[in-house]
């Protein structure tokens, strides 16, 4: 675990247009949520959030994609995205986030510049079927060793307060462990009137102990993410998910859910005497 606060900025550059029946997503048509849509984002918008991310400090900028898994165009448009961004802003590191993955498509993308792929496991095996029908959650396992064979760093984590119990929890935490992430990103649901699923009932206290588990049970990641849902969770509360384990976290805008200011980020790191990382280990 690293002492300093690794940032990590989302990029949706493309939106809204998955067919999948995942109960937790907006970006799934079936539910008609009231979100921005969209095939590919402009280019130049894609450089500045980028160039936007670096200078306020973040390391990773991860290009999101809303599909079930890569295919021949979306492969080409990311591998074009990572070059460009490259070009304005060599210093962050790139991840992509484009759902299942074989290992011939990921070696593309690292050939492109691509260093970290993130495909979460979402939540346990036995749990996974009550909120996707669309695909099994083998197949998301199945990629995230994947990522391993490719030789990209894996990123993988999952969303507390779906429905599920204390022992899906811990189920996914294991599974996650079992494929040695370097990064694991825990995220909080921040429900959709449009979705299917009732609210996130997990208080604080509940959610900040949840931090702690993560950690304990991965011990050997070098990061520990909160991300989407953290402002919406923790509120004045925020602080806290360091001294519960956290080592990093998600500036800015999610992936159809407004962030807080990355300055007021920055200063609540600054209060709290925590550095923020200036390069990856």
């Amino acid at each position: 675990m690293s002492e300093k606060i690794f940032l990590c900025s989302i990029c949706n550059i493309n939106s809204g247009t998955c067919l999948e029946d995942c109960k937790f997503c907006s970006q799934s048509v079936r539910y008609k949520a009231d979100i921005e849509r969209y095939k590919q984002k402009d280019m130049q918008l894609i450089k500045e959030e980028a160039i936007n991310a670096r200078d306020n400090g973040a390391l990773g900028f991860c290009l999101v994609t809303a599909d079930k898994g890569l295919n021949d165009k979306t492969l080409a448009f990311v591998c074009k995205v990572a070059k460009e961004v490259q070009a304005v802003a060599p210093e962050l590191r790139l991840i992509a986030c484009n759902g299942t993955a074989s290992v011939e498509q990921l070696l593309v993308l690292k050939k492109a510049g691509i260093k970290a792929y993130n495909h979460n496991l979402e939540t346990s095996e036995s749990f996974y079927k009550e909120i996707c029908t669309t695909h099994p959650w083998s197949e998301r396992y199945e990629t995230c060793q994947n990522v391993n064979t490719a030789g990209l760093v894996l990123i993988t984590g999952g969303i507390f307060g779906l429905g599920e119990t204390q022992e899906d929890r811990v189920s996914m935490l294991n599974s996650l462990a079992s494929l040695k992430p370097t990064s694991v990103p825990i995220n909080f649901y921040h429900h959709n009137e449009a979705l299917e699923l009732s609210p996130n009932s997990l208080e604080v206290d509940e959610a900040l102990a949840l931090i702690k588990l993560t950690r304990e049970t991965l011990p050997n990641a070098e990061r520990i993410m909160v991300a989407g849902g953290r402002e919406l969770m923790f509120g004045k509360r925020q602080a806290e998910i360091f001294e519960a384990g956290a080592n990093s976290i998600v500036i800015g805008n999610y992936l159809t859910t407004s962030g807080r200011a990355m300055s007021k980020d920055l200063e609540m790191l600054k209060k709290l005497s925590l550095d923020v990382a200036k390069k990856v280990n």
